[in-house]
């Protein structure tokens, strides 16, 4: 029969474990972005709370992923729900790095003239330093979202749906065609998600930025 006649014969469920993959990749990114771009500018102001954050998120990252699969399942169950909160905890160490390092990294002349213009703090923070780091900001979440696709076909150990079920079957039926059906569609999905969040990089860089990149 070959790959490609296995592929013809069970693309609907490769379509559905896609997208279901796709699905949870973009809510746990979503989730990481929205805890770790706040707590990247939380330390990048509360200087003393900077090293046991990042430190603590270096540990977490040393931590085996299999092994938060199994122990979180205690507390959340199996399923979809230990599965996102695996890759959120995952994804937060560059979101976090990349907001702090971004906003610590700002041209303090740049900071001193938007004080002398009269900004308050927050307004310095809006309408200046978000804007300069993200271009930084979202190269840590352009490397949490190619990371999770690959996080995510984990998932398929404790229940979860996504292409990481295919593999999974595949190792356990010995059945090779099975593996390289969730095996390739993941890898593609992190292409395309690597191509798509550096066209949101591109978009988000100042001009000003871009010209010197070209330079």
């Amino acid at each position: 029969m070959g790959f490609l006649g296995f592929v013809s014969g069970n693309i609907s469920e490769i379509l559905a474990r896609a997208l279901d993959h796709i699905q949870l990749t973009l809510v746990a990114i979503t989730i990481a972005s929205f805890l770790g771009v706040p707590l990247g500018i939380l330390i990048s102001y509360i200087k003393p709370l900077k090293k046991p954050v990042m430190g603590f998120a270096n540990v977490v990252q040393a931590v085996p992923s299999i092994a938060l699969l199994g122990f979180l399942v205690p507390f959340l169950g199996i399923g979809e729900k230990p599965a996102v909160c695996m890759v959120v905890i995952y994804s937060l160490l560059p979101i976090v790095k990349n907001t702090a390092t971004g906003l610590s990294n700002i041209n303090q002349q740049t900071l001193e003239a938007a004080k002398g213009i009269g900004m308050t703090r927050f307004q310095v923070l809006r309408k200046v330093k978000l804007p300069l780091a993200l271009p930084i900001i979202m190269a840590g979440i352009r490397i949490s979202a190619v990371s999770s696709v690959g996080l995510v076909t984990l998932s398929a150990f404790i229940g979860a749906s996504g292409l990481g079920y295919l593999i999974y079957s595949g190792i356990r039926t010995l059945n090779n065609y099975q593996i390289l059906s969730g095996a390739i569609p993941a890898c593609v999905l992190a292409l395309l998600v690597d191509f798509i969040m550096s066209l949101i990089e591109k978009a988000v860089t100042p001009a000003c930025f871009r010209e010197k990149i070209k330079q």
